[in-house]
């Protein structure tokens, strides 16, 4: 009983701190863009742009078509600007194989004080 009691707290706790973490920046993110295709098949795609900077875009296609191996492989991207206004991206496919982020393509953004320091920077 202490434990679930323990456990409830805890969760609260989490809910409250998040709740107040939340920014009127966050609250004022506007879609300017949103696309969104599907064939009902297992094809489609879509992309969204937000005024935060972040977006999403992402196509799958259905592979093995009426076999008992019937799946959606995907790929896509997303990206966003963190509160110290770092851009991050990240490519993926997700297949037979499950979700693979794609090794980054090189360094974007600023890197945090601390770390722009034991770089030398």
């Amino acid at each position: 009983m202490k434990l679930l009691v323990l456990c409830v707290f805890v969760a609260a706790a989490d809910v409250v701190v998040n709740a107040l973490a939340t920014s009127k920046e966050t609250q004022d993110v506007k879609l300017l863009r949103y696309d969104f295709k599907n064939d009902g098949l297992g094809t489609y795609s879509f992309v969204y742009d937000q005024s935060d900077s972040s977006s999403h875009n992402e196509e799958g296609e259905l592979r093995n078509a009426g076999t008992d191996n019937e799946f959606v492989a995907v790929k896509g991207s997303f990206s966003w600007t963190d509160p110290d206004g770092v851009y991050h991206n990240v490519d993926y496919i997700a297949d037979e194989n499950g979700y693979q982020p794609l090794p980054d393509h090189g360094l974007t953004g600023t890197p945090p004080p601390e770390i722009a320091a034991l770089l030398g920077f």
